[in-house]
């Protein structure tokens, strides 16, 4: 393939990584992961309440991966509360995998921004002839590390972003994330979920991932080899540009 379209390929590619890093980290700052109605099951058995009766007993909550928001429904108009993950709900919600699930966006960030430099690196960047010495092996072996990365950072930044929306999933739908927060603190009423559904900021995170996968086939696509994917021939001598190029 021409230079000149290498050159674009990696251009789009690290826009994408780096729209991708700013889209995550604004997803994980906002509070719009979940959001769904709670009922007010004790207040709702006490007056036998259905029909357009049980909607006075049907609050709302909203929330995401640090704090949210719920409204409190109980037959006598709606009471608001603001509430945060960490550290009032660390005892009641699966912390490991919620701790997890930050731990693997700030690391989707952090290689979608390290996939960015690196592709803004080979397109921009200027090939480097064959150096003898210290000074040509430091080189080459930051230039191999360079490519190598290269093709590895939308693979790991893909697949934390996987594991993000399998955690999360879990932690919603499986320990009953949305019951526990509307619970807490509750001493004689006790809420049940009554719908929920993930919101914008989880399907951004998928969008995410699913741009860095296709940035990996980007790489594939400029004649890039998938690191290990061969066994290196080591009696054939690698220039600086053929590992850029």
């Amino acid at each position: 393939m021409p230079a000149q379209q290498k050159k674009i390929i990696f251009c789009i590619a690290g826009v994408l990584s780096f729209a991708c890093a700013l889209g995550t980290a604004a997803a994980i700052g906002t509070q719009l992961w979940v959001k769904g109605t709670i009922l007010c099951k004790t207040g709702a058995l006490l007056v036998n309440a259905t029909g357009q009766e049980l909607e006075k007993f049907i609050g709302e909550i909203q929330y995401g991966l640090f704090h949210g928001e719920r409204v409190r429904q109980c037959g006598l108009g709606g009471r608001p509360f603001q509430f945060s993950f960490f550290p009032d709900l660390l005892k009641i919600i699966p912390a490991s995998i919620h701790v997890s699930v930050v731990l693997f966006g700030t690391v989707l960030i952090v290689f979608a921004l390290v996939g960015a430099g690196f592709f803004m690196f080979n397109a921009f960047g200027s090939p480097y002839e064959t150096l003898h010495g210290p000074i040509g092996l430091y080189l080459w072996s930051f230039i191999a590390w360079t490519a190598e990365m290269t093709s590895l950072s939308p693979s790991v930044s893909g697949c934390c972003g996987c594991l993000i929306m399998i955690l999360f999933s879990s932690e919603v739908k499986i320990h009953h994330l949305s019951e526990k927060i509307a619970n807490f603190k509750e001493g004689s009423f006790t809420f049940k979920t009554h719908n929920e559904q993930f919101a914008n900021s989880f399907w951004i995170v998928l969008v995410c991932s699913l741009v860095q996968f296709l940035n990996a086939l980007l790489i594939r696509f400029a004649g890039y080899e998938f690191p290990f994917s061969k066994p290196k021939d080591s009696g054939r001598t690698t220039g600086a540009v053929d590992l850029m190029y």
